[in-house]
């Protein structure tokens, strides 16, 4: 199908699913849809990235440990906020889409290199490919952290901007469903459920609708909803985590701001609200320093940290550093917070945290 034709049955279905009432009755339907809909766009985005569809995105080199992108409004304060936080020189104006390329900045936190991209304003129907969306769209994707921001006056715009990124398949400060699919030659759709969080007989339809026709689809956990069933056999879904920021507070110096994990109130013109702004990006991207020991009872180098994940181990350590390094290394240490003593002797299967020091022997 071309691009028109793969646009024209997606209006169609939304509008199906728009003048279809939700009820008990109609469920099994609202699904089924809902599944064809997530098929149409996932080919929509397949043609757009192969360059057919006029949906390239922009040009990005990413480097430093991480990227984030700033994303919001035209004119709540991104190009001043990647000014303040990083080195580079972004145009700063009082109207609207002054920023109309990618300005990169590298911000240094905590000895972790974090590289912050301002992006052209977002507005409503972005995800449609309105006021650059779909470039947009693209850096977002490909990035380990998205800021959402907009001033004090319209708060309200942060939750309309986070709609964009679900209709276009990005998922904020979610995690992926866990799923087993395995695809087969025969069999047709078996559901493997032991939670009993929706109709069988519905999953399997949702599995057809979405190009299965003989697969075994183990839950993990409990899914109470279609829209999270049809995330799992998704394959264009993007989960990134995601901070808020609300600039400008010092335009209505007496209101009460309420508390929201995530959410950082800054002011430019008080100077407010940068450093809680890096602690938290920091935080959210779950970055954690391994400093490693040239011999075992020396000084770990902690000029240079090795920048790891949570969740990750020193086995990924052990590849980062060198794969043929691992194939010799057949002992670690580890001293800080996390180990029970100084020196504590792990197997390569030990998490990481942060600023771990580790010496790795034969």
């Amino acid at each position: 199908m071309i691009k028109e034709e793969i646009n024209a049955k997606i209006a169609a279905v939304e509008k199906e699913i728009h003048d279809t009432p939700y009820d008990k009755s109609s469920q099994f339907h609202h699904g089924v849809l809902k599944a064809k809909l997530s098929r149409l766009r996932d080919a929509l985005e397949e043609r757009e990235a192969r360059g057919s569809g006029g949906g390239a995105g922009y040009a990005i080199k990413h480097s430093g440990d991480a990227s984030v992108v700033l994303v919001g409004l035209p004119s709540v304060g991104k190009s001043t906020l990647l000014n303040k936080v990083t080195n580079a020189e972004s145009k700063v104006g009082n109207y609207d889409f002054t920023t109309l390329g990618v300005i990169p900045g590298m911000m240094e936190y905590k000895g972790i290199q974090i590289q912050i991209l301002d992006l052209p304003g977002i507005i409503e129907g972005a995800s449609g490919g309105k006021g650059f969306g779909k470039k947009v769209l693209s850096v977002i994707r490909a990035s380990d952290l998205v800021v959402l921001m907009a001033d004090y006056k319209r708060m309200g715009w942060i939750d309309k901007i986070a709609s964009e990124m679900e209709n276009a398949g990005v998922r904020l400060n979610k995690k992926p469903p866990r799923m087993h699919v395995t695809r087969s030659d025969r069999g047709n759709i078996r559901i493997i459920d032991a939670f009993g969080g929706l109709p069988v007989e519905t999953m399997e339809e949702v599995a057809r609708e979405m190009g299965l026709e003989n697969a075994s689809i183990q839950l993990l956990e409990r899914i109470e909803t279609i829209d999270r069933f049809i995330d799992g056999l998704s394959k264009s879904r993007t989960y990134i985590p995601l901070v808020e920021v609300v600039t400008k507070i010092d335009q209505q110096p007496k209101a009460k701001l309420p508390r929201v994990e995530g959410r950082v109130y800054m002011s430019a013109v008080e100077g407010t609200g940068i450093e809680e702004f890096k602690e938290t990006v920091w935080k959210k991207l779950s970055l954690v320093r391994v400093y490693l020991k040239r011999e075992r009872t020396g000084e770990a180098d902690r000029a240079e940290p090795l920048i790891m994940r949570q969740g990750q181990n020193l086995r990924d350590v052990l590849r980062k550093i060198s794969n043929q390094m691992s194939e010799d290394i057949t002992r670690a240490f580890v001293w800080g917070k996390g180990a029970r003593f100084p020196g504590q002797e792990v197997s390569f299967s030990y998490g990481v945290f942060d600023e771990m020091e580790v010496w790795f022997g034969r």
